[in-house]
This record gives structure tokens, C-alpha cells and sequence, in this order.
């Protein structure tokens, strides 16, 4: 007869040295390393590109509205995700607070996925976000350089598009402005 597995703690999660990301899905204490580059390019130049809405609504910089974070802290129910990237309406969420984590779920996430995260960014995590509510998801793959935009439609996921290499793009909820995917890519050969 196999015990009980043990659910794993917040306090669990404060353990892990800060070299790794921690998550708890499913009460599981999981672990990643930092990302590689390709990964790391990915996230902070797709970040760059959103710059315009991550801004009060009526900046003349952009179209404003949205609260964008990297690798923010979520406690969604008894789950602990950290994705990539997650954004939030200022109309859900006005003031961002002075906390370490969230406990209101983002209107975006996007996860930057990598032949090692791959499998838990979509049987894992995915459903959690689902769960929760967020309206739309991103997973971008810097190896093959694509990008899959879905939107939830009740609790499943529906892909609204997929783009790929070099294009200049408009992809929801961000599709007030265009974003080229090219600089999101290391260099060929590199």
C-alpha cells in the first residue's frame, strides 16, 4: 500500500534556492531551472513590444489599460504558478499592489515554452488557468519560433491563431498594435 503523498507547503516553496523557479501544482512541489537564452530573448523582448500597454488608459504612448509583470508570483486557490509573462485589465485590478504575489488571477499569461517546460506549460498549467478564469493565454516557443494565441471559451481553451518565424503580428488581446516577432528570436546560428 503506498502512503499518501505529502502536499507541498508555501513554506516548501520558500526552500527552494533562488537559482530555481518553484511552483505548486496539484499540491506537487515542482522545480525548473532559469531559462536559457532563446527563452530569456523571448520573454524580455516580447515584454518590450507590450511596453505600450502596460500604461494608464488615454496615454498618448499607447493604448494603456493593462498591468504587465514578468514571472509574477499567482496563488490561485491551493495552485502556486509563476508564468512568464501575466497581465491584468486595470479595470479588474486599478491599484497593483505592494505584495509578493497574487492572488487574483491575470487576464493574460503568457508561458515561453522549452523542450523541458513544454509538457507542464499545457497539462498542468493550462487547465489551472482555465479554472481560474484567465481570458487569454499565450505560448511562445523561441526554438521552433512560433507563437499560439487562445482564448478561454467557457472552461476550454480555443486556439485563435498561430504565427510563426519572422511575421509582424496582431494577436488578441494585444491586437490594437502590431508586434514583430522577428526580434523575439536569437540571431540564426547563434
Amino acid at each position: 500500500m503506498n502512503p499518501a503523498r505529502r502536499q507541498a507547503t508555501y513554506e516548501d516553496l520558500l526552500k527552494v534556492p533562488d537559482i530555481l523557479i518553484a511552483e505548486i501544482i496539484d499540491g506537487e512541489l515542482i522545480t525548473s531551472p532559469r531559462p536559457a537564452f532563446p527563452h530569456a530573448r523571448a520573454a524580455s523582448v516580447l515584454r518590450g513590444g507590450l511596453d505600450p500597454f502596460d500604461r494608464r488608459p488615454g496615454s498618448p504612448d499607447g493604448p494603456g489599460g493593462w498591468w504587465i509583470l514578468f514571472e509574477p508570483e499567482l496563488h490561485l486557490s491551493a495552485d502556486i504558478l509563476v508564468p512568464d509573462l501575466a497581465g491584468w485589465r486595470r479595470e479588474r485590478m486599478p491599484v497593483l499592489e505592494n505584495v509578493a504575489y497574487s492572488e487574483r488571477a491575470p487576464d493574460w499569461v503568457c508561458e515561453v515554452v522549452s523542450p523541458t517546460s513544454g509538457r507542464l506549460d499545457r497539462v498542468r498549467k493550462m487547465p489551472v488557468y482555465a479554472r481560474e478564469g484567465v481570458g487569454h493565454i499565450w505560448l511562445v516557443d523561441p526554438l521552433q519560433r512560433t507563437l499560439e494565441v487562445y482564448r478561454l471559451e467557457g472552461h476550454r481553451w480555443l486556439v485563435v491563431s498561430t504565427h510563426g518565424g519572422e511575421e509582424s503580428i496582431r494577436a488578441e488581446p494585444f491586437a490594437a498594435l502590431e508586434l514583430d516577432m522577428s526580434r523575439w528570436w536569437l540571431e540564426p546560428g547563434a
